[in-house]
């Protein structure tokens, strides 16, 4: 059975393009929720002018399906609240970008 570790992990794979850090690092996943063989994942970006929004809860949908033969749907809410801000960076993400 696919947990949320398990979710969390495969989207450490997805890179958001412009920046180079995972989403996950980069504080784009607010949460996952796995029920049976759906998961849903509520995410943000880091500006709602982000010309990128299609593209990343693609690849979100696309890593999950691909990286899981026991997932069968993924449902991905993009929302602005709580807007996105540097501060919810990882520590390992801070590292990846050299602000450490």
């Amino acid at each position: 059975m696919v947990t949320e570790k398990d979710i969390l992990r495969i989207l450490r794979a997805v890179r958001d393009p412009e920046v180079g850090v995972n989403i996950v690092d980069l504080g784009l996943i607010y949460s996952t929720e796995v029920d049976g063989e759906k998961v849903r994942i509520v995410m943000t970006i880091t500006t709602p002018a982000c010309p990128m929004h299609s593209y990343l809860t693609e690849e979100v949908r696309e890593a999950i399906l691909s990286g899981n033969e026991e997932v069968e749907t993924v449902d991905v809410e993009l929302v602005w609240d709580p807007p996105w801000s540097p501060q919810m960076i990882s520590e390992e993400g801070r590292r990846q970008l050299g602000w450490q």
